[in-house]
């Protein structure tokens, strides 16, 4: 291995280490503990080996927010084979980004709440991102509904979705109907 190779597989590293202290850390205390100096301290390199790799807290969030999405594709794609039928799968997959969503707060809010300088929606957008979109889409497309656009009914699932997950993260829905919602959900959208 060249001196070369070494140092990037060395860099690498770092970045890893850095992703998953800031996950870490935001799982733990929230976005608000994740800044430069303390997983400078947690990680024990300098404030400036940081920024040679992220500029800021940004991108740290962009990173944890691409890895994150990756994940949930392949949680939402394992829920969904491992369901029979079309509705099954609808069914199975909102139960997935649900838990995925509650057990993975700081991710969520990565992915989803903050400003990880990311593009949606868009040409530029992340292949990860993307992906996420698509582990909905292969799914929902089933149930969408004749003269249906399955893009358009994807983002719209995926925003009642979104909202069940932000609604029961705060608090604001009662928890002994979480079940009940997604069965409503599917009843209602999915054909």
């Amino acid at each position: 291995m060249s001196v070369q190779e070494r140092k990037e597989r060395e860099r690498a590293g770092r970045e890893r280490l850095i992703v998953a202290t800031a996950r870490e850390l935001a799982e733990q205390q929230g976005w608000d503990a994740v800044t430069t100096r303390r997983l400078a301290e947690r990680i024990e390199y300098s404030q400036p080996v940081l920024y040679s790799h992220f500029r800021g807290k940004r991108e740290i969030i962009g990173a944890v927010a691409l890895e994150g999405a990756a994940e949930m594709a392949a949680a939402l794609r394992a829920a969904a084979s491992a369901a029979d039928g079309p509705r099954a799968r609808a069914a199975a997959l909102a139960r997935a980004y649900l838990d995925f969503a509650e057990r993975n707060p700081a991710v969520y809010d990565a992915v989803f709440q903050l400003d990880g300088g990311l593009a949606f929606a868009s040409e530029d957008t992340p292949e990860p991102l993307k992906d996420a979109f698509a582990a909905l889409l292969e799914s929902l497309s089933e149930v969408a509904g004749d003269g249906v656009h399955p893009e358009l009914f994807t983002e719209v699932f995926w925003a009642a979705l979104h909202g069940l997950a932000t609604l029961n993260r705060a608090g604001r829905l009662p928890p002994g109907d979480a079940e009940r919602r997604v069965e409503l959900l599917v009843d209602r959208l999915a054909r």
